[in-house]
């Protein structure tokens, strides 16, 4: 797809003289300046919307060392801890930034949020220009990253600055790579390793680099080809790279895959003492991996019910689905391999399959079943193959020139209203939950979310409900039964909040949330006036801490 007036400039471009303003940088200034402003109007509100009662008081709003600013200690604690089940200190810095600058005012963040993005459109719409020699159809590859419902969710939540900030380093040593690959040399790679280090320094996400930089060999550098095959870029603005052997690309980037192995290494570690893993069976990790593969892809084209979380199925997906999703996943590689010749089919697909790989919960992570933030970086693949595709299609079906910039527009606009929308869900905690148990069933994490908005609001007898509603659903989640264990202590009833608490030491693995529970439950004893079991749990939460 393409936007109007574009459609010309992908097929004679090659023809054109340099002074040209379809071939000059004037056009692709234009073009940028157009992105930019696109992405701030769909965005520009979120200045006034307030933090999430969702991990944003982890990151922020309840972080002391990231509430200090920028300095040695703030430094020394970012790549030194695993709060959050995590471990990337460029994320914490940033945060801390942020508030050195803006306090804890959440409009600051917000803003930066959006400039990340918006970065992150500028760079993937050169990046592809470059690499590919076609400026419509990188543009409105760009653009759908920019506008897709999908994305709000990265741009919107402040904790997902981690996100934002990740795809930015991933994208400048995507570019880098292609400097190096011009004539490869220790300069250059020093430079992709870097920005792959800080990339992961920021969120573990982009480890799959390795491996996209193996499918940018294939397309659209032509470094590698298999058999006879040679590779003829389809401009003759493209570069050409001279060809190498499989074998030689592999070793070339075994630093870099050490790189992801130290990454993985830690992350494991990090989300293994922060309790963030989760015990689910293989085979049902494997299914709900196959059924999320194909739930991105319908969100991808009808991106409707988009929720900030997807409660687990565990066991209870259905053999047609799981078979389905199978079939459709193995149509579309097959599609894929059948159009060999249009490399950029294969490498799309492949793009959005192996960066999924760390976040599709092979390795669960949470209770979630996939999350709109896990497609920043994935869906690129898919937007490739949509924009490269459907031109390709429509010039050898002879289609009126006027048929493609017509429906790229009509998308764009499609995507945008419903984009924007989505970014209303966004304006305050109420509504952002209600609207996520409105198109999710069971969602015990928005049911709790829901009633601590509500709470804040000073609506604890409509809050409580939705607490017992989670506890319900979920009895194994420590975060409901906490709730309802300082609701029932705000009340009075010192042993049933005791009750409360003893559930939540026993069933949560995240230490910060045992300390607290052990220390609400020490201040129940005493108000029963059992001060050797309120010494007791005292005592317990400083062995924990320490």
């Amino acid at each position: 797809m393409n936007p109007a007036g574009l459609k010309a400039n992908e097929t004679i471009q090659s023809r054109l003289p340099s002074t040209s303003f379809a071939s000059s940088w004037k056009q692709t200034l234009l073009l940028g300046l157009l992105l930019v402003a696109a992405t701030v109007a769909l965005y520009s509100r979120v200045n006034h919307f307030p933090f999430v009662n969702y991990d944003d008081g982890e990151y922020i709003t309840n972080n002391i060392h990231v509430q200090t600013g920028l300095d040695w200690d703030t430094v020394r604690w970012a790549f030194t801890t695993y709060a959050a089940a995590n471990w990337h200190p460029l994320t914490w810095l940033s945060h801390a930034l942020d508030c050195q600058l803006f306090d804890l005012s959440p409009g600051g963040p917000h803003d930066v949020n959006l400039l990340l993005h918006v970065l992150n459109v500028l760079l993937l719409f050169l990046l592809l220009q470059r690499a590919t020699g076609f400026t419509g159809r990188s543009f409105m590859v760009a653009a759908l990253f920019a506008l897709h419902p999908i994305n709000v969710e990265s741009v919107v939540w402040i904790s997902e600055r981690k996100n934002l900030l990740s795809m930015f380093f991933f994208l400048l040593a995507l570019g880098a790579y292609r400097w190096y690959a011009r004539k490869p040399r220790m300069g250059p790679y020093a430079v992709v390793a870097i920005l792959f280090a800080l990339g992961l320094m920021a969120k573990p996400q982009v480890i799959t680099l390795p491996f996209v930089l193996l499918l940018w060999d294939y397309w659209p550098l032509g470094r590698l080809s298999f058999g006879k095959e040679r590779f003829v870029p389809a401009t003759s603005s493209a570069t050409l790279f001279p060809e190498k052997k499989l074998s030689w690309l592999v070793v070339e980037k075994l630093p870099l895959l050490a790189l992801s192995l130290a990454s993985a290494l830690i992350t494991m570690t990090a989300q293994s003492t922060g309790g963030a893993t989760s015990a689910f069976d293989l085979s049902v990790r494997l299914e709900n991996a196959l059924v999320s593969y194909a739930r991105y892809l319908i969100k991808a084209v009808w991106p409707s019910h988009l929720a900030l979380f997807y409660p687990h199925p565990g066991a209870s997906l259905k053999s047609w689905q799981v078979y389905g999703a199978l079939l459709l996943l193995l149509a579309i590689s097959a599609l894929c391999v059948e159009r060999i010749r249009r490399r950029y089919l294969l490498v799309g697909w492949l793009w959005f399959l192996g960066t999924m790989v760390p976040m599709i919960g092979l390795m669960q992570v949470g209770t979630q079943a996939m999350a709109d933030r896990y497609a920043y970086l994935s869906f690129v693949g898919l937007f490739i193959m949509t924009c490269w595709g459907v031109t390709d299609w429509i010039e050898e079906k002879h289609f009126p020139a006027a048929i493609l910039p017509a429906v790229s527009v009509a998308a764009l606009i499609a995507l945008s209203a419903v984009a924007y929308r989505q970014v209303g869900y966004w304006q305050d905690n109420v509504t952002l939950w209600s609207h996520a148990l409105q198109v999710t069933d069971r969602n015990w994490l928005a049911e709790n979310n829901l009633g601590r908005a509500l709470q804040v609001q000073g609506r604890a007898d409509e809050a409580i409900p939705h607490f017992f509603k989670a506890a319900e659903i979920y009895p194994a989640d420590p975060i409901s039964n906490m709730n309802i264990g300082a609701y029932e202590q705000q009340h009075g009833d010192w042993s049933a909040a005791i009750e409360q608490y003893k559930k939540v030491v026993s069933i949560t693995r995240n230490p910060e949330l045992k300390v607290a529970a052990l220390n609400s439950m020490g201040r129940a004893y005493r108000q029963l006036g059992d001060e050797e079991h309120a010494r007791e749990c005292f005592a317990a939460a400083a062995r924990v801490r320490h």
